[in-house]
């Protein structure tokens, strides 16, 4: 190699484009392509296989405020998209640093690897921080991230395409990433030196409502003794009740839930008011306060983290939980039957609610800890004590 050619810049081999314009040059990574999405910012330190798989971040580009990601390589185990086959609603991800070779003895693939097979475009060496920043002063943008190995981008029509694209307000992504037909589950939680296990049958029969729901929340659901069958998310309330459940749960998931409401409200609705079980979490919590008649809004940049300190007004303990979400719950929409029990610390934002008349409650938070810390495990005890009290 001459020395003219050791120091020649390179060209970027990937791109994130901006709706404004600006246009961000990087590393290209994963997939080859161009894709459109909402650009948000997770600042939790581990599990970003779980991340890079949870439905609810379909329609988003995410950024990872941690600059080290990819270094324990990937696995079969810490996925949380249930059907693997389906394509990834995930439009890309934004490093820091360029992956490394993997240092963990759990690795089963490059993350370089895993992103190309998952079809995620990714970009490395981007000043997160300064992403970041702009994302927290001016709302969370939508753009086109491009990776091609030999740098030809279209930059116009990339700059173009990012300022079509509609954004996710009034999206129904839930379609996309739920099953399409209803399923049992019976796999338990990771133990370490053991890895998941098996339950045969259960004492609470539960139908779960995927909306994009993540295979954490169904082993813990299989932990606390439910019987799991999981249903489309566009299953109507009479087919819900002829499982003659113990409990309903209404899962997490992406896009606009006002968008997925139009058709899910109805049904939640009328099984809150059969007075059977009912626990939502994420997308599922707000479609619940939309079937109480309360509203939901568009956050200035959402919360996504497993760092983040919410409340329990019932019992004045404060817990650190794991979210992802981009709208939320109008806490002073909620009618005069419905109790605001959970609220963050961060912004004061609507974290969670009950139901005085009926035994139904919901969080906006992800409880699974999928990854994040394990405060909040006590609510899936809670839904099945309130089970219990209905059947007794």
């Amino acid at each position: 190699m001459s020395t003219a050619d050791a120091w020649s810049v390179k060209p970027a081999t990937a791109l994130l484009v901006l709706s404004d314009g600006s246009v961000i040059e990087g590393d290209g990574l994963g997939a080859t392509g161009i894709s459109a999405g909402e650009v948000c910012f997770n600042t939790a330190m581990t599990g970003y296989q779980e991340i890079l798989t949870d439905p609810s971040y379909a329609g988003q580009i995410i950024t990872f405020t941690f600059p080290h990601i990819g270094n324990v390589g990937a696995n079969d185990e810490d996925v949380e998209t249930v059907n693997m086959a389906s394509e990834s609603g995930i439009r890309g991800c934004v490093l820091n640093a360029r992956i490394t070779d993997p240092a963990n003895y759990r690795s089963a693939k490059h993350l370089d690897a895993w992103l190309t097979a998952r079809g995620i475009v990714g970009i490395s060496g981007v000043d997160t921080r300064a992403l970041t920043a702009l994302i927290r002063e001016r709302g969370v943008p939508n753009a086109v991230i491009a990776h091609d190995p030999d740098g030809n981008f279209d930059v116009e029509a990339l700059k173009a395409q990012a300022a079509a694209w509609p954004g996710l307000e009034g999206m129904d992504l839930a379609k996309g990433v739920s099953t399409t037909q209803q399923h049992p589950w019976s796999q338990t939680a990771w133990k370490w030196d053991h890895g998941y296990g098996e339950a045969q049958g259960g004492a609470y029969k539960v139908v779960a409502l995927d909306f994009g729901i993540k295979r954490n929340i169904l082993r813990l659901l299989t932990e606390a003794g439910c019987e799991v069958t999981v249903l489309p998310a566009e299953t109507s309330a009479e087919d819900v009740l002829a499982h003659q459940p113990d409990g309903v749960f209404l899962s997490n998931g992406p896009g606009d839930p006002a968008a997925t409401g139009t058709y899910a409200t109805k049904t939640i609705k009328t099984i809150i008011e059969t007075g059977i079980p009912t626990f939502g979490i994420c997308l599922g919590h707000q479609m619940m306060a939309l079937a109480l008649g309360g509203t939901t809004v568009k956050m200035h940049q959402g919360h996504h983290g497993a760092n983040h300190p919410v409340k329990d007004n019932t019992t004045g303990k404060v817990e650190i939980t794991s979210m992802n979400h981009g709208f939320a719950v109008d806490g002073k929409s909620l009618p005069d039957n419905v109790e605001e029990t959970h609220v963050s610390l961060f912004d004061g934002s609507n974290c969670g609610l009950r139901v005085t008349d009926k035994p139904a409650f919901s969080v906006q938070y992800h409880p699974e800890a999928s990854p994040g810390p394990q405060d909040s495990h006590y609510l899936f005890k809670r839904f099945t004590d309130m089970m219990s009290e209905a059947r007794s």
